[in-house]
């Protein structure tokens, strides 16, 4: 089962080149995750869906929509978005969902051409939350470099947890150091 959700997951990224900005592969010690964004940094609009897959059978899908545009922190060119991510986890045991609101950032680094630091923190709150989660955080951040113009590696933490419905417990649905590439097209 385990090598038909990657292999599925495989076929899925390799079709979306041909309707894709981006298309990014990452993993941890215990999750592969991959991530198709729509349009490219100079839109002014950002869709994107992604698959998690953690071991013992959890699976995540998550979709991002977010306002995004071009601004700079001190000196440091950086593009920005605002927005939510929609995320539904399912397990043997529990699954739920939410929709977090949220944003990210990107910081470009203009003395090391190719270099970059990416931010991103969801949060969904009761209200915005169904099944068995009672609220969800979604926390990503990473540090990039651009190997060649249409293709960057990078390395980072990924922080997903939720607490369940009535009761004192959270889980961390994916949480641990990354690493993957990011190919634009």
């Amino acid at each position: 089962m385990k090598a038909s959700r990657i292999s599925l997951m495989i076929f899925s990224l390799a079709a979306a080149p041909a309707f894709a900005g981006d298309v990014d592969l990452s993993l941890t010690n215990d999750s592969v995750k991959g991530q198709v964004n729509f349009f490219g940094t100079n839109n002014d609009l950002q869709l994107g869906t992604g698959y998690t897959y953690h071991e013992g059978g959890r699976d995540i899908f998550n979709v991002d929509f977010h306002a995004q545009g071009r601004t700079a922190i001190g000196n440091l060119p950086t593009t920005a978005g605002i927005g939510m991510r929609g995320i539904v986890w399912d397990q043997s045991r529990a699954d739920g969902g939410a929709v977090g609101l949220g944003g990210f950032a990107t910081v470009n680094i203009p003395d090391v051409p190719g270099l970059s630091f990416t931010g991103g923190l969801h949060y969904a709150p009761s209200i915005l939350s169904f099944g068995d989660s009672d609220d969800m955080t979604s926390l990503e951040l990473r540090g990039s470099y651009r190997v060649i113009r249409n293709a960057e590696i990078f390395a980072g933490y990924r922080y997903l947890n939720t607490d369940i419905e009535n009761s004192s417990r959270d889980v961390n649905l994916d949480e641990g150091v990354m690493a993957g590439m990011k190919i634009f097209f």
